[in-house]
């Protein structure tokens, strides 16, 4: 097809004819040539949102889809990572070291920035280092094409839409450039990687430029961070996680792994802080209890700066990194050791052979997805407590050879 072709039939009809050369389409990725009906569905829809022609033009114009975001999104990694495999590198020594350059280098901002909103710089700085190493990392990704992409792909329609109606919010007020939306493939921008959404709820000038530039200004990515926090909920001057010991007896088939209490209460039953006492102010502020690794591994409380970090990834294994490199910035505390590495987390594909077992078994696990998530882990306890088994939960090689050992006896 000559170039004046091109101009004449279009977008469409440009995808339409790549699609022929290249044969049917395959039956686990969308047709490239309904990438237009699409696109122009959306660009209606950006009009009735009161987005500019021109805003719009710059937005869309020749955009196509990449298929390689749609293999991202729908790729899970078959093995699942140990937390302490997680925290090692999170927490490293190397990190550490890039973090305290980092921090010297920015003291000003970070002073800035702690004074005004009170998150405690470390953790801040932990942040900054876990998304994108101190802003050495950023992402290359066309966000925009990302985001239409898994618009058009379909399964998070929904989310990517309302992130491209914020892109181009971002486009028209004037807090960035098409060529600014840098970042990963599924959205994530600037330092401190935030979608468009949280960037323009939470996104803030720092520096006094009249931007909030969280890609170029170190200041204002740090500064939007702590306002994420703050909106979170965070809580100056608090813990975020602090690792404890359980009694020998402790009993597990009245813990709730959501279950919130005051440090009195925890304390009441033998439950006490490792390698030192609590704080008075402490004793009353409610924290849950979180065994990453099951009994076996290290216990800890996570307190109300805990669930804040859980708004910005909600993931426990994040939470303790975010946590416990601040804690190397700050003090040269490291992670703990005594994880049960010779019991690892099970791989995706037995996790969905153990839920299919533990339904089969009478233990509704809420589907067969190889995640597990909080209806697993209630289902995988209430076998445990059943089985004799310490109810703790924990989906590691062990149990899941129990569970299957039951499920064959059957």
């Amino acid at each position: 097809m000559t170039v004046s072709q091109c101009a004449k039939v279009g977008l469409a009809g440009i995808l339409l004819a790549l699609a022929a050369l290249a044969g049917p389409a395959s039956a686990d990725m969308p047709d490239p040539a309904t990438f237009p009906v699409w696109l122009e569905d959306f660009s209606g829809r950006l009009q009735a949102e009161g987005v500019s022609a021109p805003v719009r033009e710059t937005m869309l114009e020749g955009l196509t889809p990449d298929l390689r975001i749609v293999e991202r999104d729908r790729t899970q990694p078959e093995f699942v990572r140990p937390v302490w495999e997680y925290l090692a590198g999170a927490a490293s020594a190397d990190r550490a070291a890039g973090g305290q350059r980092a921090a010297a280098r920015h003291r000003d901002a970070l002073d800035q920035v702690e004074a005004r909103f009170g998150v405690d710089r470390h953790v801040l700085t932990a942040i900054w280092g876990l998304e994108s190493a101190y802003g050495a990392i950023q992402g290359d990704f066309d966000v925009v094409r990302s985001l239409a992409t898994l618009a058009w792909e379909g399964r998070r329609r929904a989310f990517a839409e309302a992130q491209l109606i914020a892109a181009a919010q971002m486009i028209e007020r004037g807090y960035a450039t098409r060529e600014d939306l840098k970042g990963s493939w599924a959205g994530a921008m600037g330092q401190t990687q935030f979608i468009p959404t949280t960037y323009l709820e939470r996104a803030v000038d720092m520096d006094g430029d009249g931007r909030r530039n969280i890609w170029a200004s170190e200041a204002d990515a740090l500064g939007s961070a702590a306002n994420l926090l703050v909106n979170a909920g965070w809580e100056s001057g608090a813990p975020v996680v602090v690792q404890v010991s359980l009694p020998d007896d402790y009993d597990f088939s009245r813990w709730s792994e959501t279950a919130r209490r005051p440090v009195a209460a925890w304390a009441g039953d033998a439950v006490r802080r490792a390698g030192g006492e609590w704080s008075p102010d402490d004793l009353y502020r409610p924290a849950r209890l979180v065994l990453p690794a099951g009994a076996r591994g290290p216990a800890f409380l996570a307190f109300g700066n805990f669930e804040a970090l859980m708004r910005y990834n909600n993931s426990t294994a994040y939470g303790l990194g975010v946590a416990y490199l601040a804690l190397r910035l700050d003090q040269g505390v490291t992670p703990p050791d005594g994880w049960p590495q010779d019991d690892p987390p099970i791989t995706r594909s037995q996790a969905r052979e153990m839920q299919d077992a533990l339904t089969a078994l009478g233990y509704d696990t809420g589907g067969v997805d190889g995640i597990v998530g909080a209806n697993t882990r209630a289902a995988l306890r209430r076998f445990q407590a059943d089985a004799g088994l310490i109810a703790d939960g924990y989906a590691g090689r062990q149990t899941y050879d129990a569970v299957m050992a039951a499920r064959a006896s059957r």
